[in-house]
């Protein structure tokens, strides 16, 4: 896939080359969120370093979403504070401190919650990443465009940009709004459950960008995904929430165990190495009650003449 191409933030003068992405982390301490009063995330700290994926895994209500929310500033913070910066010396900044533009420089979110604009063409939706750098309504700049190019070819959206994002399926949308988060072009990137809504062509493209966000862009990527054996995939490191609460944290080999899996999911699983890829794969095992029923069930569903027997046949009768 494309590169990306990192565009000069408005303040900083202008270079026709293509600049280095710039190097940027995050550093969540002892978050605290709530809804109404109620705990939903309990102390929970979190590191996205530069040129690394971190993947928050967990069932339903573990808090993975609402935890990435707070990161991005969408959800407020009762305890502990998320910092920006402090990589190779530079400051760490109180996220709460930055101005809103500021923020957006240098921290995108690829949310689950976005509607589809109407009477909008698709390149106009990705051109919405580059308002972080842009005045008021001032056109697009050289390097707007050369971003937002790049976006598109990066997630296969650059033959639908005349289309009216009206006429596009789920699917098709949710790589729209992946493009115009790769058109802010930040050195933090937050994506909340990117794979869901798109066929197996898209979900291995998506893990393949995300990757290479990573690897060849240096960016801190902080992803929410249900998928284990996705998580295995694109992570180098998990985070496995239970309940709010961080149950197990690390590399994907040590989090996700059958054990870990066993206990935050409440389900029997095999965890193995695909003999191909070296990636974990994550088998669901049917616990033997229900393995039991299914087969008597199938069973009984066969015509009678199809069900084995262990009655001796009797011989015909001649006359």
């Amino acid at each position: 896939m494309t590169p990306i191409a990192s565009a000069p933030h408005a303040d900083e003068p202008a270079d026709p080359r293509v600049a280095p992405r710039q190097r940027a982390s995050m550093t969540a301490e002892g978050l605290v969120l709530r809804y109404g009063r109620e705990p939903v995330v309990h102390g929970v700290s979190i590191v996205l370093e530069p040129g690394r994926v971190t993947a928050l895994v967990g069932p339903n209500g573990s808090g993975k979403s609402t935890l990435l929310r707070a990161l991005a500033r969408l959800h407020r913070i009762d305890d502990g504070r998320v910092t920006v910066g402090g990589h190779d010396g530079a400051p760490a900044r109180d996220a709460s401190l930055l101005s809103a533009r500021r923020f957006a420089r240098e921290v995108t979110l690829f949310s689950q919650s976005r509607p589809a604009p109407q009477g909008l063409a698709v390149r106009e939706v990705v051109a919405f990443g580059r308002h972080p750098y842009r005045r008021g309504f001032a056109r697009l700049s050289d390097e707007d465009r050369r971003a937002i190019e790049h976006a598109m070819d990066a997630t296969g959206t650059r033959d639908m940009a005349e289309r009216a994002v009206g006429e596009l399926s789920g699917g098709e949308m949710q790589r729209v709004w992946l493009a115009a988060c790769l058109a802010q072009d930040t050195g933090v990137v937050l994506l909340d459950e990117p794979t869901n809504h798109l066929d197996l062509r898209y979900q291995v493209e998506t893990l393949e960008l995300v990757r290479d966000l990573a690897d060849e862009h240096g960016v801190a990527l902080g992803i929410v995904l249900h998928d284990l054996d996705h998580a295995a995939r694109v992570a180098d490191s998990l985070i496995l929430l239970r309940a709010g609460r961080v149950h197990a944290a690390g590399d994907p080999v040590e989090v996700l165990t059958a054990e870990n899996i066993g206990e935050v999911y409440e389900i029997p699983v095999e965890v193995s190495a695909d003999p191909r890829t070296g990636l974990l794969r994550i088998d669901p095992l049917r616990r033997a009650s229900r393995v039991g029923g299914a087969a008597a069930r199938s069973a009984a569903a066969r015509p009678a003449a199809a069900r084995p027997t262990t009655e001796t046949p009797t011989k015909e009768a001649h006359p």
